[in-house]
């Protein structure tokens, strides 16, 4: 979801009424488009500019915020986080054209025609944006306009498309772990002259504890909103009535200063916890010891090497352990980075990929969380009332029943592209479709990513609550995920069995006497008959 800032704004600094006449406005050189995703002082148009030759055109418009079924959460914070930032830019002198969502404008190329005429620009300058869609969108926007369109490469990530590229050539596989071994090296984080702090690389074995209760989760502060964060919650509530979000629970940063002060919240009270219990699934907190940042990051109010950098500095003084500190630093230098350049380096063929031909439609309670599966329950509602869910919930808990159950892969990937407010397709299209559904057919995971229930009660303390039993896998009360597991094993069979990493699972179920196999699959059948009823 991209939104993109003109002193028509209602709320904005000059004064003048939307839509009013800009007998004041001053002729600028260029535009420079910012997108609602891009709100970072590091945005390679604004580097260098020139307050006195360029405009700053950002736009609220109705396409970015519908083209899915956006979580008002990842609306109103975009929105929000927009104004504040148009705000910034003219403290420090820049002229910001606004749209705001009132104008009416039906696209990006519209809002960008309207600046352009009413400043009389040159030029107009772009950063590439994050998803493939809005690229081909931006692909004919000289033509539309009549004067050039330069766009430049995001420097806001720790690596470049190209450097991706680079890494990527003559490499049959491209798995994390060795690209995160470069940027390791790259950025010196965590690293003993050429060797990795501890001598291993990573620790990700130390950060699988499940949620039994060990300790006192710490109380995160209440969110203080300004009164143009009221302002914009009031004006989602009102212009998307059916998407989801409670936006009575919002309470996400929307400046700079804000987002470094979570950060620096979570790097004294939840780091030193977070790597031992980063997979832990908790029915008391959706937050655990998360760092809850991954929106700020993406959106441009951190930056992933100053964040990398706290983290590393939080261990190097004894405040956390190394597990913690190299878990944390793995998914912003390595696991971001690393899906970021993997989606552009196979798109667009990337997004129509199904390798397991998962087609079976979403229940409806995907949309409601109104489902007995204890786990799925309180993620899914978790993730539809917040915009907001750690990867254990997303990976495990929804993407594992999404896999097993073969829900269609093209809905699973739209619904969290639009349910989560850290999701852009960039990020969440390998993850989901890649990690999670494996309907890539492995270029982005080594093996399927499905589990029974057995993991889930591993996991944390869900299953208490629960009405399925995760001992048992056939007859009233069985976990669905157990039967859907197997059925999942059987059914993918002889793909699965070119994969080394799944040979024991195969052999197991290949060994259990025909009667046992045909009774899970049939009761496996049921359920998937009946998954509106789960």
């Amino acid at each position: 979801m991209m939104f993109a800032v003109c002193p028509v704004s209602k709320w904005g600094a000059t004064g003048l009424a939307l839509g009013g006449v800009r007998s004041l406005c001053m002729q600028r050189q260029t535009a420079i488009l910012i997108l609602g995703d891009q709100l970072s002082w590091h945005h390679p148009a604004l580097i260098d500019a020139d307050p006195d030759e360029v405009v700053i055109v950002m736009a609220e418009v109705m396409e970015e915020a519908t083209y899915v079924r956006h979580n008002r959460h990842k609306i109103a914070l975009l929105f929000s986080a927009m104004r504040h930032f148009a705000q910034a830019l003219r403290a420090k002198g820049f002229e910001v054209a606004y749209y705001d969502l009132d104008a009416s404008l039906r696209n990006l190329l519209a809002a960008c025609e309207q600046a352009v005429r009413e400043w009389q620009c040159q030029a107009l300058h772009i950063c590439e944006p994050g998803e493939h869609r809005l690229m081909a969108h931006m692909a004919d926007w000289s033509d539309a306009l009549g004067l050039p369109v330069k766009q430049l490469e995001d420097t806001r990530f720790l690596s470049s498309r190209s450097d991706f590229a680079s890494w990527a050539e003559g490499r049959k596989q491209l798995r994390m772990e060795y690209f995160y071994r470069e940027m390791r090296k790259r950025y010196g984080l965590l690293m003993d002259a050429d060797q990795p702090e501890g001598g291993k690389w990573n620790y990700d074995a130390d950060n699988r504890t499940g949620w039994r209760g060990q300790c006192d989760i710490p109380a995160r502060p209440e969110p203080e909103l300004s009164d143009l964060t009221r302002e914009v919650i009031e004006l989602v509530g009102q212009a998307f009535p059916d998407s989801p979000g409670d936006l009575s629970t919002f309470r996400w940063a929307v400046t700079h200063e804000a987002a470094q002060a979570e950060l620096d919240w979570f790097c004294e009270h939840a780091l030193p916890h977070f790597g031992t219990y980063q997979d832990a699934l908790a029915e008391s907190s959706p937050w655990l010891f998360h760092g809850l940042i991954s929106m700020y990051l993406n959106c441009g109010l951190l930056e992933p090497l100053a964040v990398c950098e706290q983290v590393e500095a939080a261990y190097r003084r004894g405040h956390c352990s190394l597990s913690a500190a190299e878990g944390f630093i793995r998914q912003i230098l390595g696991w971001r980075e690393y899906v970021r350049g993997l989606y552009w380096h196979h798109m667009p063929d990337y997004k129509s990929r199904n390798a397991l031909s998962a087609t079976r439609p979403l229940p409806d309670w995907f949309w409601t969380g109104d489902t007995q599966m204890r786990c799925l329950s309180q993620a899914l509602k978790q993730s539809l009332d917040l915009g907001y869910a750690h990867h254990i919930q997303r990976l495990m808990v929804i993407g594992n029943f999404a896999l097993i159950a073969g829900l269609d892969v093209e809905s699973v990937c739209d619904w969290y592209l639009g349910v989560y407010i850290d999701a852009y397709e960039w990020v969440e299209l390998p993850n989901t479709l890649g990690m999670a559904l494996f309907a890539d057919g492995g270029i982005m995971a080594s093996k399927p990513y499905a589990a029974s229930g057995k993991y889930i009660q591993k996991q944390g303390d869900h299953c208490k609550s629960c009405r399925y039993d995760p001992k048992k896998v056939t007859g009233e009360g069985a976990c669905p995920y157990n039967g859907l597991y197997w059925h999942f094993i059987d059914r993918h069979n002889e793909l699965l069995s070119q994969n080394p990493r799944m040979g024991l699972i195969l052999g197991g179920w290949r060994k259990r006497a025909d009667a046992d196999r045909e009774s899970v699959l049939q009761w496996a059948d049921q359920t998937l008959d009946q998954l509106e009823a789960l």
